[in-house]
C-alpha cells in the first residue's frame, strides 16, 4: 500500500506541476513513445538476464505490492522455533532432530510456528544446517565461515533482479532519447507541412525524453531500491539463524544461543532479553 501511495504522490506531483504550468496532459499520451521506451527496456531485460533472474524479479516485484505480516511476529516465532529445536537437541541429542528437519511441514515443532513455515528459504536454511550439525562434530569457526559464505551466495543471487532493474533504470533516459530521435526523424519528414504540425511532432518527440527520465527516476530506480531492501530483510532472518547455530556449536545453552540471534535483529523488531525470556517461559508453561 505504501508503494502505491508513493507512486500516486510522484505521479500527482509531476503531472500536476506540468498542468499547473499550463501544459496539456493529453499531449503526454504518446503510445508510440511508450512502446519504444518500455518495449526496448523489457527486451533489454530479456536479453541481459537468465530466466531465473526474470522469474525472481517478477516474484520480488509482486511482493512490493502485497501487504506483509508484521515482521516482529515472524522474529518471535523464529526465536521460539530455534530455542525449541536447540533445547530438544541439548536434552535428547542432535539425532532427535532428524524427524523434524527431514519433514518440517509435518513436524510438530515446526507446525507450531506457521509464520516461519511460510518462508520456504528460511526453513530450508534451518533444516539443512541442523542436519549438517547432526552428522558430526563441527568446529564452530569453520561452521561460522561456512554459514557466512552460504548467506553471501544467497544474498548475491537474490540481489541480481534488483541489480538488473537498476541497470535498466539507468538506461531509460537513453531509450527516451532513442524515441525522441525517432520523433525528430518523423518531424523532418513533415517540414514542408503546416507549422502547427511541425510543432506537434517536435512536442511528441520530446515526450519520449520526458517518459525516459520519468521511468528512470520516478519508477524503476525506486522499485530497484525497494527490491534490494526486501532481499536485505530476508537475509537478516538468515543472519539471525546463523548467529544462533554458531553459538550452539560453541557449546552455549539454548537460551544463550537464542539470545545471540536476538542481538542480530534490527532495532525496529528486536525484543528485549526479558521479553524473549518471557516468551520462552510462556511456551514452557
Amino acid at each position: 500500500m505504501q508503494k502505491i501511495v508513493g507512486f500516486i504522490i510522484v505521479l500527482g506531483a509531476v503531472v500536476g506541476g506540468y498542468m499547473f504550468a499550463g501544459g496539456n496532459v493529453a499531449t503526454l499520451w504518446q503510445p508510440a513513445e511508450f512502446l519504444i521506451i518500455f518495449g526496448a527496456g523489457f527486451g533489454a531485460l530479456v536479453v541481459g538476464n537468465s530466466s531465473y533472474v526474470l522469474k525472481e524479479m517478477w516474484s520480488q516485484l509482486k511482493s512490493q505490492f502485497i501487504k506483509h505480516k508484521d515482521s516482529s511476529a515472524l522474529y518471535r516465532e523464529l526465536l521460539l522455533l530455534m530455542y525449541s529445536l536447540l533445547d530438544l537437541a541439548k536434552s535428547k541429542g542432535l539425532r532427535e532432530l532428524d524427524e523434524h528437519v527431514e519433514n518440517p511441514h509435518t513436524s510438530s515443532v515446526f507446525l507450531a510456528y506457521p509464520l516461519v513455515l511460510e518462508h520456504e528459504a528460511l526453513v530450508v536454511f534451518v533444516c539443512d544446517n541442523l542436519r549438517l550439525m547432526s552428522m558430526g562434530k563441527l568446529n564452530a569457526h569453520d561452521f561460522d565461515s561456512l554459514l557466512e559464505q552460504e548467506i553471501y551466495t544467497i544474498e548475491q543471487q537474490k540481489l541480481k533482479p534488483s541489480s538488473a532493474m537498476y541497470s535498466i533504470a539507468e538506461a531509460m533516459p537513453g531509450f527516451g532519447i532513442l524515441a525522441a530521435v525517432g520523433g525528430i526523424i518523423i518531424t523532418m519528414q513533415h517540414l514542408d507541412g503546416p507549422l502547427s504540425n511541425i510543432g506537434y511532432h517536435v512536442a511528441a518527440a520530446l515526450v519520449g525524453t520526458f517518459i525516459g527520465i520519468f521511468g528512470c527516476y520516478c519508477l524503476m530506480a525506486p522499485l530497484s531500491s525497494a527490491m534490494e531492501q526486501y532481499v536485505k530483510k530476508q537475509v537478516a532472518l538468515l543472519e539471525c539463524v546463523r548467529a544462533i547455530l554458531v553459538a550452539h556449536a560453541k557449546g552455549h545453552v539454548a537460551i544463550v544461543a537464542t539470545d545471540s540471534g536476538r542481538r542480530m535483529i534490527n532495532e525496529e523488531q528486536k525484543p528485549s532479553f526479558t521479553t524473549m525470556e518471557q516468551w520462552i517461559n510462556d511456551k514452557a508453561a
